[in-house]
């Protein structure tokens, strides 16, 4: 039977989703700890494969097998061989026609950003920092021009495998809670680096460093040179993808709650 899972981890202690032959992975973790309560090899497929550093507050994975257990019983039994920093927080049988990364409409992503003249401590790994103050309504302007369908080069990392550049972009917010800054994007489909990107250059604007219309002349530029560098991973949060009703998936989980804003 096919099942589908959904998983929630701090990304800062492994490279990114993807399994790699000596480097730890969240891929890796979790195929060891079903290994070790199912007795057999499982793989997985995830929705949605994210970089060193970047977290995961819903990673909905999928894998085939011949092992019959409860939904809860995979959950619980799962989780006990999982690290600390990871854990399974739904569990549903799926049909043989459900494909994690091809069945989703949609993917969401959220930045979360500490605007302090002091370095996160507590929060260390887990937020993004702007040592200088940022400004609200320059940044709310800036992601407008995002919206919709448009050939996003600007914002593509070198190594990205994306067969096109053309992605639509459905939601890009900017809100703010106390000292935190909070950036919601939700797109049929991401390209590498594509939010790090956008976010090193929606710092750059709302610490004045650049006007709002900047924006539209790296979009429109289709050339990674132009845009600003590649923000840190450490407050990128994958919140997981979006699927039609018929399967009866969660769309969040308590982990939202978690984060600023939420």
């Amino acid at each position: 039977m096919r099942i589908a899972l959904g998983l929630s981890y701090a990304g800062q202690n492994y490279h990114g989703w993807q399994s790699q032959a000596v480097l730890p992975t969240v891929q890796d973790a979790l195929e060891a700890a079903l290994e070790q309560f199912s007795q057999t090899r499982i793989g997985t497929l995830c929705a949605g494969r994210t970089d060193a550093g970047v977290h995961g507050i819903m990673q909905v994975v999928h894998f085939d097998t011949a092992v019959v257990r409860e939904p809860h019983a995979w959950m619980r039994g799962v989780n006990r061989f999982l690290p600390r920093d990871m854990s399974i927080q739904w569990v549903q049988e799926v049909p043989a026609s459900f494909h994690s990364r091809a069945c989703a409409l949609s993917r969401r992503y959220t930045y979360v950003l500490l605007e302090s003249p002091v370095r996160p401590s507590l929060e260390a790994k887990r937020v993004g920092w702007s040592l200088y103050p940022l400004q609200i309504n320059a940044m709310r302007l800036a992601v407008r021009p995002l919206l919709g369908q448009h050939d996003f080069s600007s914002f593509r990392a070198a190594q990205c495998q994306a067969l096109s550049p053309v992605k639509t972009l459905l939601r890009a917010e900017v809100g703010r809670t106390g000292s935190y800054w909070r950036f919601d994007f939700e797109a049929d489909a991401f390209l590498h680096h594509m939010i790090r990107n956008i976010m090193g250059c929606l710092v750059m604007i709302g610490q004045g460093r650049k006007p709002a219309q900047w924006m539209v002349d790296v979009l429109e530029a289709r050339s990674r040179l132009i845009a600003a560098p590649t923000f840190a991973p450490d407050g990128l949060y994958f919140m997981g993808p979006r699927y039609a009703a018929q399967w009866g998936l969660p769309e969040r989980t308590a982990a939202f709650d978690w984060l600023p804003g939420a």
